[in-house]
């Protein structure tokens, strides 16, 4: 039997931290009828979720996993193995061959069964295994459950038929060549899979079998659309105008001034340098203070947390056959995020403009997929309600969602908040102290971000890199240089003892007078 990896660690399928309950079934014991029917039912992936997958050796409780585990014998594997693949052929139409892992957790052997969506759908499987019977039924998942399909959904799910959502298709102007494996090994390693270690001794095809971004005849084989907005340094190539653009007005769209900046790669990686510039260069802190009371009120013109979920959405839910850029643009009292094309159908806009919008089905499946291992989403529907959230915490006025009659666009409206001070540095006590007014200095923005809030704190004398990554206990090189060290040293809060030579083996790093300065002010 070929080998596999799982594309995420076992303790994060586990654990619901990444997929979700409804794409998890546990199985204590081998039961064949029963895997059949919910591989087909994960393979028509009814939802557009991205398939599923089942766990053979834990028994489920509730719909969790009851751990320890109870466990498979080591010699039940290759058998179990093999029925798999019989199965595939003989008892599921069209053929279809999930990938089967076998994982050691908690000191048992388990076998977990990876059903990605197929993709000549619809499926249908033996309803009984036994030899007399040849009914056949095409099975879907229903929230937790696999359950045979009927009427309207019956109907609906072979309206699907030959429709793979773009993020899904094969691209045939593409070849293996244009896929990153070093981006794919840092994708690995962030989100702790076991493919990781296995990847430097595999091809390109295996490894792209493997995580599902590689599909084709094994004469053939081509990279998948998610494969090339994920895994190629320049998608744009091969999707134009996938990008991100920020444009900046600061007198209004009407003045003759305004910045813009556009950013273009891996689609995960754009959204993270579109936000972290965002968070440097256009969120700012008003602190109020009060001359009854220690605390101060601290609020800000636009909370971040609002703006990342609104833009993850934006790039996840855009069309990539649409050749328009997510455009985020900020005036002085709104921030506004554009997306082509507009929600489904399925949402109504009253539901919308009210926070209520619950899709039935995602337009780009992998996607999501894929954000949610990165921990960029959530999926589900839940991204309005965090938005409002965190609108709501911050004090600001309520989000506005638009969309036209025709859903060609999606526009998302965040106000600034009324407190903020149009002025860049400062903000003034409420109570004027019998006539002399407290100003306070405005100098922790979210230029400071908490990553770099953690490397002023860390960050004693001189430390070289190692040192400062033990400190803030970050492990990957890569997110410590781009999310921690670089901002730092852009913003002249951190410094190099050998600035002259960057890449010296002895180089440390230490605090500026203005680093020193703004750790007082944070603290």
């Amino acid at each position: 039997m070929e080998a596999h990896a799982l594309p995420i660690s076992i303790d994060a399928l586990l654990h619901g931290h990444v997929v979700e309950w409804e794409r998890l079934e546990f199985k204590q014991g081998w039961n064949p009828q029963d895997v059949l029917h919910t591989i087909c039912a994960f393979a028509n992936d009814f939802h557009n979720l991205g398939g599923g997958y089942i766990v053979v050796g834990i028994k489920e409780q509730d719909g969790r996993p009851a751990l320890p585990p109870a466990g498979l014998s080591p010699s039940q594997l290759d058998a179990i193995q093999k029925e798999i693949l019989n199965l595939g052929h003989s008892a599921i139409q069209p053929s279809y061959h999930p990938r089967s892992v076998p994982v050691t957790f908690q000191g048992q052997t388990i076998l977990v069964i990876w059903v990605p969506a197929g993709e000549t759908r619809p499926y249908r499987a033996k309803q009984s295994l036994s030899d007399n019977n040849n009914d056949w039924r095409e099975y879907i998942r229903k929230q937790s459950s696999t359950v045979v399909a009927r009427n309207e959904d019956l109907k609906e799910l072979v309206s699907l038929t030959a429709t793979v959502p773009f993020d899904d298709r094969y691209n045939q102007q593409a070849s293996l060549n244009d896929l990153s494996l070093r981006l794919i090994e840092e994708f690995l390693h962030e989100v702790g899979s076991d493919l990781e270690k296995q990847a430097p001794q595999l091809s390109m095809e295996q490894l792209g079998r493997q995580m599902n971004i590689v599909g084709g005849p094994r004469e053939a084989p081509f990279p998948k659309n998610i494969g090339l907005m994920m895994f190629n340094e320049n998608p744009e190539k091969f999707f134009p105008v996938t990008q991100i653009d920020v444009v900046y007005f600061p007198d209004g769209p009407g003045g003759d001034i305004f910045e813009e900046k556009e950013f273009k790669g891996p689609i995960h990686r754009i959204i993270r340098d579109a936000l972290s510039h965002i968070q440097r260069n256009y969120l700012k802190q008003t602190v109020i203070k009060y001359s009854d009371r220690a605390e101060a009120d601290r609020i800000w013109n636009y909370p971040y947390a609002a703006i990342e979920e609104a833009l993850v959405n934006a790039v996840y839910h855009r069309s990539y056959e649409i050749r328009e850029p997510v455009e985020v643009r900020i005036e002085p009292d709104e921030l506004m995020i554009l997306s082509f094309p507009g929600p489904d159908r399925s949402i109504r806009i009253e539901d919308l403009a009210e926070g209520r919008a619950a899709t039935r089905r995602y337009r780009n499946r992998r996607i999501g997929e894929f954000f949610k291992e990165l921990e960029l989403t959530e999926g589900r529907s839940t991204g309005i309600r965090k938005i409002r959230r965190a609108v709501e915490k911050n004090g600001s006025p309520n989000p506005v969602f638009e969309t036209d009659e025709d859903r060609t666009w999606f526009l998302f409206r965040l106000p600034v908040h009324p407190a903020a001070m149009r002025t860049a540095n400062i903000a003034v006590t409420k109570d004027d102290m019998k006539g002399e007014a407290e100003l306070v200095t405005q100098q922790v923005t979210q230029q400071v971000t908490q990553q770099v809030r953690k490397i002023l704190s860390a960050c004693a004398g001189e430390l070289s890199r190692s040192e400062l990554m033990q400190a803030v206990e970050i492990k990957d090189r890569v997110s410590f240089s781009k999310n921690y060290l670089e901002p730092a040293l852009a913003e002249d809060l951190v410094e190099m003892t050998q600035p002259d030579s960057p890449k010296s083996p002895t180089q440390k790093y230490r605090l500026t007078e203005k680093g020193k300065k703004t750790r007082e002010q944070l603290k």
